[in-house]
């Protein structure tokens, strides 16, 4: 583009006639001197404002250069000094906000605040091990009675349900994940005597679409005879020998043979009169005598009335909840046991198919559940085998040293409780008594900070150890939800 040198001509629009050049020289040079008279009174007026400005400047009152003296210094005596601190960036992060922990991401499930940061606290076990912050998918929560430990549980585990989870309940002791179960569109299975729902542990169970007639075939006896083992050490209260597992083996392949809808009472009869053809040296009768009245209670002793006869019941895994109700028999810990064994099989039967998903399972009152060694053992391989079975498993309780009534000190059992807490790498630890802080801290590795918050956390307000890392979360429920997980209904009855 270029550029035009543009210059402006201006000439008098009016000028005298006739004017001389003398006069038209003189009328330019009045013009001149007036424009310069305008100038310099204009420059003259600038500086008198500046001059104005300076002296109100100058005649402020400011401090000498060296401050006051006397008291109004307000300075000490001699020379401040503050004592050094040093301290880990996890435990100054509850002081500073600056230095606030930043949360584990927005991916799941809500929980509620981080009282610390002030931001949503979301978890999902699914997220966090894709991601690689957790290699074990595994949960422990524990806090005492009123603390809200049950509605978090209740919380985690339905919200999980719109992202394609589902979840298992394997031991309801108290009953108090029916109505919740019913709720979501699941499934309570409710066993008690004096109702007519019967259990029959040699059910067939789930068979995965994967699974070739062969494989399934010996996964079945495998099962049964496994569930038929572990119900008689239940009873027995000890290992079984080699010569009652014989008895058991030989009993139950009699009795698939013979029956088209195998049922423990038959079991039971072989058990106790063995046929011929598997009694060679006639001592198979002797050798299972033990084991044959142990399991002759479940079926006409005093556990009798719930695995006499064909199930009425069955073990659904497409539900989106299923939970075996056992409120009705919470009195009977010998019965808990048994029924929490047989369910067990019914669920492994379902955790161990490839496209069963993920699944949460909920060990709720676990102190119970863990003094039978079957139930342990079973417990331990699925929390083991849960990155396997793509389940994230939950065990609820009252306090850590519950642990320590599991076994005597040095035993595999005690071995077998340990092992569980070591592989959560999520521990929830809501209000503590302050007799079980000492214990709590060991068993947790919390820092004295963390150790002294425990007795003083509100209802719904949780310490939450993911890992390495710290949080304390306020719980929050919906109205709806706070209706539906409440427990405390019976006590609130006539307010």
């Amino acid at each position: 583009m270029n550029t035009v040198d543009e210059r402006l001509h201006t000439a008098a629009l009016a000028v005298p006639h006739n004017e001389h050049r003398r006069e038209r020289r003189a009328r330019k040079r009045s013009a001149s001197q007036i424009e310069a008279d305008a100038r310099r009174a204009k420059t003259l007026e600038a500086r008198a404002r500046l001059q104005a400005e300076r002296a109100e400047a100058r005649s402020a009152a400011y401090l000498p250069a060296a401050g006051d003296t006397g008291p109004a210094q307000l300075r000490m005596p001699g020379r401040l000094k503050l004592p050094k601190h040093q301290d880990t960036s996890a435990t100054l992060a509850g002081h500073y906000p600056f230095l606030a922990e930043a949360g584990l991401g927005s991916a799941g499930v809500f929980v509620g605040q981080d009282l610390y940061s002030g931001g949503s606290f979301v978890y999902d076990p699914w997220v966090l091990y894709q991601r690689g912050m957790i290699t074990a998918p595994n949960i422990v929560l524990a806090g005492i009675v009123g603390s809200g430990k049950s509605s978090l549980a209740k919380s985690l585990y339905t919200r999980s349900l719109p992202f394609g989870r589902r979840v298992y309940v394997p031991g309801d002791p108290k009953g108090e994940h029916t109505a919740v179960a019913e709720a979501v569109g699941g499934r309570a299975i409710i066993l008690g005597y004096g109702l007519r729902n019967r259990l029959n542990p040699l059910d067939e169970g789930h068979r995965a679409a994967s699974a070739s007639d062969a494989e399934w075939a010996a996964q079945l006896a495998s099962r049964r005879r496994e569930l038929i083992g572990a119900l008689a050490e239940t009873v027995l209260d000890r290992a079984l020998s080699p010569l009652e597992h014989t008895a058991i083996d030989l009993a139950l392949a009699d009795t698939v043979r013979s029956a088209e809808v195998p049922i423990l009472p038959m079991v039971v009869d072989r058990i106790l009169d063995p046929t011929s053809e598997d009694n060679h040296d006639g001592r198979l009768a002797e050798d299972g005598r033990l084991v044959g009245h142990a399991l002759r209670r479940l079926v006409a002793g005093d556990l009798a009335g719930l695995f006499d006869g064909p199930s009425t019941v069955r073990f659904d895994p497409s539900l989106p909840m299923v939970s075996l109700d056992l409120s009705r028999v919470a009195e009977n810990s010998t019965l808990i046991s048994v029924l929490m064994t047989c369910s067990s099989a019914w669920m492994e039967s379902a955790l161990a198919d490839p496209a069963g998903g993920q699944r949460w399972v909920i060990y709720d009152e676990a102190w119970r559940l863990m003094a039978y060694p079957a139930l342990l053992r079973r417990m331990d391989a699925q929390w083991r085998l849960a990155r396997h079975f793509g389940i994230a498993n939950m065990l609820v309780f009252h306090k850590l040293s519950d642990l320590d009534n599991v076994g005597d000190s040095g035993s595999a059992m005690r071995a077998l409780a340990s092992s569980l807490l070591a592989n959560a790498e999520t521990r929830i630890v809501y209000r503590q008594e302050p007799d079980q802080l000492g214990h709590t801290a060991t068993a947790l590795g919390l820092s004295g900070t963390e150790q002294k918050l425990l007795p003083a956390l509100g209802t719904g307000q949780g310490l939450w150890r993911v890992k390495d890392r710290s949080f304390v979360v306020q719980h929050q429920l919906h109205p709806d939800e706070l209706e539906a997980f409440d427990t405390t209904a019976r006590m609130t009855a006539g307010r």
